[in-house]
């Protein structure tokens, strides 16, 4: 190791002992043991300019392990990303560019937001699929990178990481290279208090290159050798198996469970660094190393200035470039997109499958499919080939039984650029996605959620497969965009608000078919919310969300057979309605009459917006899906009788 490499990882260690000190808050270990090998990462291995961190053909590098974000802060301060060391002082405060774990979009140089162990790994693989597509579809000459990523015993023990990894070797993802901290330690003790796996067999199972390469953490020529012999695979993902000291080389606390968190402090931070050769000063960065590294963190300009000169002068489909790389479609991508005619009876998954397969042709980037549930959700892609690791260039992906992966995946290709990823499965499984759908809304990935079979509609499959509290589960969340259109025309709109745009979408439609209703072709489902039907003198206003707006229509017209006028309101999304002035929203919901909502749901959030909710606040019932709603209260009856009592209230 020559003087450069130990100053930095002295330096890196130092840092990842102050920055935790002075918050009183964080996790030193991880960062101190492994701050060899990302320094290796930063500095021998990965094609990057500091300076302009967007560059498209840049390597990526995930941080899995979130909670050792000092170490990614670290190596983003030395590199000259613009983190400064005031930002490494302000480590986990308010406002500050070092929170406590790594945000995508809040600090240049972090590709993806990671703290939920296992995401990180699935945005890799995800990462790694949009770069495969994108270097056949365009050629080596524009896409030709790697994705790096670090996790530990934590990562690969969440579940999302075994579905993750299964796919990417089935893929033969040869630019994923993965490094796993095997350093046999968790919160709550040593590994072998809950874990016995044999990860190196289980990765070797799952189609990987492995390579378990030993107690080499401080050995940088060597750490760089096995880096690049799994970068030089081009078939196969590639597993590092790495066994690390935590904490190493604290004083006291090394190799123990209280170095993962907060525990290296004072006294022993200062006899720390006197075994390192460093003063007890915190915050130690010396001008003339951090000079020097800036130097390596721009290393890339020239590298990265060619590549963008080939992306002006591609001569291929140069449209189809642009577009893909700014998340987009081709001009007037939303001139031929289907129309249905008053009175035909269409499932909304289906009006989506035909938005879909329009859309594919004129958005570049549009590429998905469903968790073995492609043909029942409408995500499937025709005549646009299979991503396999036969034809890496395949706009159609099938996840299999995965759909917590499945989120994750579509993440990280929508946060690596150059894909619209849209992934499909029933509603009641959005469950199973769930800590991908957050963290979707946290990034503000341009992720696409197809969840259908959206009530006690789905039938004979019972309260199991029956959703009753998913869309308000998922309205819960902020920063998704959830839309419930109530017909094929309003679905046509919905598909052409996700593609638009920013952050992710969440499309909730029928497995049943549904009749088209008049007014939904031109109506303003942009806006959340709109009059589908207005009257004079109305006495009261019906609101309602997907399937039951037909409903609300129907029970209209029973109370107008009764002298009753009612207006009708279609109310497909929360989140758009939210973002609509006052005026528009009293207009819509006239707030001086009555109200009465329509969903086959929970009624969880409705009194927001109505005086009262015809709901289903209990789990269904296994039956043909027309039984369960009539029975649960779905109907016109109970509908006219609810808006009666209301009037008479």
């Amino acid at each position: 190791m020559d003087d450069f490499d130990a100053r930095a990882i002295n330096t890196i260690r130092g840092l990842a002992m102050d920055a935790p000190h002075a918050a009183r808050s964080g996790h030193q270990g991880t960062a101190m043991s492994l701050a060899p090998l990302a320094h290796v990462l930063f500095s021998r291995v990965m094609r990057y300019d500091a300076l302009r961190p967007g560059w498209v053909d840049r390597d990526r590098f995930v941080l899995s392990g979130g909670h050792a974000s000092i170490l990614q802060y670290a190596l983003l301060h030395l590199a000259g990303f613009g983190l400064t060391l005031d930002d490494l002082k302000d480590f986990r405060q308010w406002g500050s560019a070092t929170p406590g774990h790594p945000e995508v979009g809040h600090t240049a140089g972090v590709e993806v937001t990671t703290g939920p162990l296992g995401q990180g790994v699935a945005n890799m693989v995800g990462m790694a699929i949009a770069e495969a597509q994108l270097r056949t579809r365009y050629g080596a000459d524009i896409v030709d990178h790697h994705v790096f990523g670090l996790c530990g015993d934590g990562d690969l023990a969440e579940g999302i990481s075994h579905e993750a990894a299964s796919l990417a070797g089935h893929l033969g993802l040869g630019k994923l290279v993965l490094c796993y901290d095997d350093n046999q330690i968790t919160i709550d003790g040593d590994t072998d208090l809950s874990l016995s796996d044999d990860a190196a067999g289980r990765f070797r199972a799952y189609g990987w290159h492995v390579e378990a390469v030993g107690p080499i953490g401080d050995d940088c020529d060597a750490l760089e050798a096995a880096v690049r012999r799994a970068m030089a695979v081009t078939d196969q993902p590639s597993l590092i198996v790495l066994q690390t000291v935590i904490g190493f080389p604290a004083t006291e606390h090394a190799g123990t469970a209280h170095a993962h968190g907060y525990a290296i402090v004072d006294d022993e931070i200062a006899a720390t660094k006197a075994v390192m050769g460093m003063s007890d000063a915190t915050f130690q960065v010396d001008d003339d190393l951090l000079t020097a590294y800036n130097e390596v963190g721009r290393r890339g300009q020239l590298e990265r200035e060619a590549s963008e000169a080939r992306i002006t002068g591609f001569a291929g489909d140069r449209a189809g470039l642009q577009a893909q790389l700014n998340n987009t479609g081709l001009p007037g991508w939303d001139e031929g997109l289907p129309n249905f005619g008053v009175g035909d009876s269409v499932a909304t998954r289906k009006a989506s499958n035909a938005a879909l397969q329009t859309l594919v042709e004129v958005v570049p980037g549009l590429t998905g499919g469903g968790a073995d549930l492609t043909g029942n959700t409408g995500t499937v892609i025709k005549d646009h080939g299979v991503f396999s690791a036969a034809d890496p260039g395949g706009r159609q992906i099938y996840f299999g039984v995965r759909e917590h992966a499945m989120g994750a995946i579509a993440n990280g290709m929508a946060l690596h650029g150059g894909a619209i990823p849209v992934v499909g499965t029933f509603l009641v499984f959005a469950d199973y996605m769930r800590g991908a759908v957050r963290l979707a809304a946290l990034s503000e990935a341009k992720t696409i959620f197809v969840w259908t079979h959206d009530s006690v509609g789905v039938g004979e499959d019972g309260p199991t497969h029956q959703p009753v509290e998913q869309v308000a589960s998922l309205r819960a969340i902020p920063g998704l965009r959830v839309i419930r259109p109530a017909d094929a025309n309003e679905t046509i709109a919905a598909w052409q608000i996700a593609v638009e745009s920013g952050g992710p979408t969440a499309l909730i439609l029928s497995r049943q078919n549904l009749p088209v209703l008049e007014g939904t072709a031109s109506g303003d489902v942009g806006s959340g919310a709109y009059v589908l039907r207005e009257v004079e003198d109305a006495a009261m206003t019906l609101v309602g969300t997907g399937s039951e707006v037909s409903l609300c229509v129907e029970a209209a017209d029973a109370l107008g057979g009764e002298g009753i006028a009612a207006r009708v309101v279609s109310f497909p999304s929360w989140e758009l309605f939210e973002g609509a002035d006052t005026e528009h929203q009293d207009a819509v919901l006239r707030p001086k009459i009555p109200s009465l909502a329509v969903e086959a749901g929970i009624s969880q959030g409705w009194h927001r917006w109505v005086d009262d909710v015809v709901s289903i606040d209990r789990f269904g019932a296994s039956a043909p899906g027309d039984t369960v709603m009539r029975e649960l209260g779905l109907n016109i009856d109970n509908v006219v009788a609810r808006a009666k009592s209301l009037l008479g209230g």
